[in-house]
């Protein structure tokens, strides 16, 4: 039955004896009430010795109930309160405070009963069109579930939430989704630039739905901590592996040490780097003194060894 109709059976069923009438008696237009039971002197002002007379259920938290004009006046001459309605439109609006259970919580539920039915223990749970019951503020609650059923292929479930708190009727709540399977990998917090080392507050892993999950991509920090970025990566987007690589020893334009080696030899000579390279990476050197352009491997920061018998290649 309609909480109104409840509301308004109680009014009429209180069958009690008109007392003598009370002097400024006041309507209250808003009415918030915590208790599960709607009072008297919920309703007026100055209600006097009966203020506390049960007049019947209050809403359920998080909702609201109206009591129009015509009631009004029907639930003062009942327990004999000089009030009456100056108009048709005065009405009671009465709600009840109530606090929405986390989302987190329920999934949380949900996920440790499919697990159990062999689904994802870390799926993203996807309810549909639900909506979070309420409870009474500062009651503690209770959850289950009951009725759980999976659907294969799809991972389709449906089930029903039993929620019960003090102050409250217990609850029941048919909920129904999908469990989607989700894989780790590592996003960048902040947009990375071509040649940055990764560091520790760079990144953070985190798991996203399989399929907007492409293969090749980073699935642990530890994979892409110390490894420099070979292009730049946007802040939360996934970390390529073939887009990282050790870090570089040679900047490009830094002065290099040439090293020519050759059996019983050893030549150096000061040169620029035309990249950037990473030990045993091949790079282009210029040659401060020639101008000649050659190719050598980094062996160090700052150092590349040229080939015996390298040839200069032309300048750019």
């Amino acid at each position: 039955m309609p909480a109104r109709r409840i509301l308004l059976a109680g009014f009429l069923a209180a069958a009690a004896a008109p007392v003598a009438a009370q002097q400024g008696v006041f309507l209250r237009p808003l009415v918030l009430v915590e208790d599960p039971v709607l009072r008297l002197q919920d309703l007026f002002e100055n209600a006097g010795p009966r203020g506390a007379t049960p007049l019947g259920p209050a809403p359920e938290p998080g909702r609201r109930i109206v009591v129009e004009a015509p009631q009004l006046a029907a639930i003062a001459r009942l327990h004999g309160l000089s009030w009456r309605p100056v108009s048709g439109q005065e009405r009671a609006v009465i709600e009840r405070p109530g606090r929405a259970l986390p989302r987190a919580e329920i999934e949380a539920l949900l996920r440790e009963e499919l697990a159990q039915r062999g689904l994802d223990p870390l799926a993203e749970i996807e309810l549909t069109g639900f909506q979070p019951p309420m409870v009474p503020i500062a009651a503690r609650h209770h959850l289950m579930l009951e009725g759980v059923t999976v659907e294969q292929p799809g991972s389709r479930f449906a089930a029903t939430l039993v929620v019960s708190a003090e102050g409250m009727a217990m609850q029941r709540l048919r909920i129904a989704g999908r469990a989607v399977p989700t894989l780790p990998v590592v996003l960048a917090n902040r947009r990375l630039a071509l040649g940055e080392v990764i560091g520790p507050a760079d990144v953070r892993e985190v798991r996203l739905r399989a399929e907007r999950v492409r293969p090749g991509l980073a699935e642990r920090a530890e994979q892409v901590l110390g490894r420099e970025l070979r292009r730049p990566v946007g802040a939360d987007t996934p970390l390529p592996l073939a887009d990282l690589g050790p870090p570089s020893l040679v900047q490009r334009h830094q002065p290099v040490l040439l090293v020519l080696e050759a059996p019983g030899l050893q030549l150096t000579a000061q040169g620029r780097a035309l990249g950037n390279a990473a030990r045993g990476e091949v790079v282009a050197v210029m040659n401060i003194a020639s101008r000649a352009v050659l190719e050598g491997e980094v062996i160090g920061p700052g150092r590349v060894r040229i080939a015996h018998g390298s040839i200069p290649r032309e300048r750019p």
